[in-house]
């Protein structure tokens, strides 16, 4: 059948089909991705993607920019990141594929918002997973100097490209080598199988949570009500004040809540993923909050805010200042080094199932879907995001990387929320069964949207220079090949 640019444009994937290509428990060709991913290794796919970064490492950045109220910025993309959880728990149910937001883009907005989307996710996984990497390098040193007083030379632990006050600047002859090794052995243990990669995180993330109880209870035993005070920055030098240090905060710290979006990402390889997509999210989401919630108070209560910026190892530090001892210090960064693993390792395997629904569709190249028969994961696809986000993480300072990945999470988190009165108008009033977000199709879309683009408005014009660039890529990538390659040209 011949269509228009503006049907080619708009055609969506019918949802019947998408639901039944993830159907099957055990493709018999081999060459699908198996249900092999329980409700509670789900659940903490979702927590190992979120609870580390946010938390481990960007107090480092959101302090500066907002002070003590560096809380409110937590809370604020904790409600934003809610609000876009109810409208991923309802699509999830309707649409348990695999690619997430890709794919209920793909069967409500139409083909080339789908894969501008894709382009957005493929952004934000990328670079959370460099970005990630990079935060480990620093939690590493420090416990190897705390354990053994070593320090990896400077040389091998910092990137060529760094983000200087006078612009960027080249270091030539350094690399950051640690985050290069982690990404090497999340490979490694993806390629292996996603059964096997699940255990390994979900062990991971309880550790992870055990670290954090650990800091803090020590942390509030050297509580100063005095550390709140001023509670907003009245001036931190890059003339962000009050709510606006606030909104620029929590636009960095968003980037964090990427859990989400990955724990729909494996809606082909769970079991049952009509219910337990949608408690997987909102467990997470509900675990997530409140440790970080509770860490940014104790964190914030044990060491001022002028003492955050460009500290090392941030949590680690704070509790051999409070106690006046390395062992605390040695356990707390021992526990980032293991968990920081899992927020890498998870994001990369999100990376990697977003290109495989895009290569599925046709858009991209086939060789993004190849599943291995011995292990029943993409093993070429593996690869080759594994060496993009290792060249990054190792030649790029992360400065660059925070806010990009922000971004990308919100446009993501919009083009959920503005599939839920789509899908819901597909229906026809059937009144399909199953979870559905309260008070109708538009109010908590509506507000989920609303409060992305308010954080939006708290990123920097840098940010969006970058994104630009980054979308006009796509375009003209999907113009050239994904266009001509979809899979709905046959269809009749």
């Amino acid at each position: 059948m011949n269509q228009t640019l503006v049907q080619k444009l708009t055609r969506t994937k019918p949802v019947d089909t998408t639901v039944h290509s993830a159907a099957t428990e055990h493709p018999p060709t081999g060459n699908g991705l198996h249900r092999s991913i329980g409700l509670f290794p789900l659940t903490m796919i979702g927590v190992g993607a979120t609870i580390g970064t946010g938390i481990f490492f960007t107090m480092v950045e959101a302090v500066p920019k907002a002070g003590p109220s560096v809380i409110l910025s937590f809370l604020i993309a904790a409600i934003t990141a809610g609000l876009t959880a109810l409208c991923y728990a309802e699509l999830s149910f309707r649409i348990p594929a695999s690619g997430s937001s890709y794919s209920f883009a793909y069967a409500t907005v139409g083909e080339f918002a789908a894969f501008i989307m894709a382009a957005c996710l493929l952004l934000e996984y990328g670079l959370a997973a460099s970005a990630t990497a990079i935060g480990w390098s620093d939690y590493l040193n420090n416990f190897l100097n705390n354990a053994f007083g070593w320090h990896i030379p400077e040389m091998l632990r910092s990137p060529m490209i760094v983000s200087t006050a006078h612009g960027i600047e080249l270091r030539g002859g350094h690399v950051n080598l640690p985050p290069i090794m982690l990404v090497v052995l999340c490979g490694l243990l993806l390629i292996r199988g996603t059964k096997e990669s699940a255990t390994t995180n979900a062990i991971m993330v309880l550790i992870k949570l055990a670290i954090l109880i650990f800091f803090i209870v020590i942390a509030f035993s050297g509580f100063d009500i005095n550390n709140f005070h001023p509670f907003f920055s009245p001036d931190n030098g890059v003339h962000i004040t009050g709510m606006a240090g606030v909104t620029a905060a929590a636009a960095t710290v968003f980037f964090s809540f990427i859990g989400l979006d990955t724990v729909a990402t494996a809606g082909e390889e769970v079991r049952n993923p009509k219910r337990n997509v949608p408690i997987g999210i909102l467990s997470a989401l509900a675990i997530v909050t409140v440790f970080y919630m509770l860490v940014a108070v104790a964190a914030m209560g044990a060491q001022p805010a002028s003492k955050f910026a460009g500290q090392e190892a941030g949590l680690a530090v704070i509790l051999q200042n409070v106690t006046g001892k390395t062992w605390p210090a040695l356990v707390l960064a021992a526990g980032a080094v293991i968990s920081v693993f899992s927020v890498t390792l998870v994001t990369i395997y999100g990376q990697t199932r977003i290109l495989y629904a895009i290569s599925k569709d046709g858009l991209i190249s086939k060789s993004f879907q190849k599943v291995s028969a011995k292990t029943a994961s993409p093993v070429q696809n593996t690869l080759i995001v594994c060496i993009v986000v290792g060249l990054v993480a190792g030649f790029v300072d992360a400065t660059f990387l925070w806010d990009m990945v922000s971004m990308g999470t919100l446009t993501a988190f919009i083009v959920v929320s503005l599939a839920v009165p789509v899908m819901r108008k597909k229906e026809n009033g059937k009144g399909v069964k199953g979870f559905r977000v309260p008070f109708g199709p538009y109010v908590v879309p509506g507000l989920s949207i609303s409060a992305c683009l308010y954080l939006m408005f708290g990123l920097s014009l840098t940010t969006y220079t970058i994104f630009i660039i980054w979308m006009s890529a796509a375009v003209i990538t999907y113009f050239l090949y994904g266009m001509r390659n979809s899979k709905l040209n046959l269809v009749k």
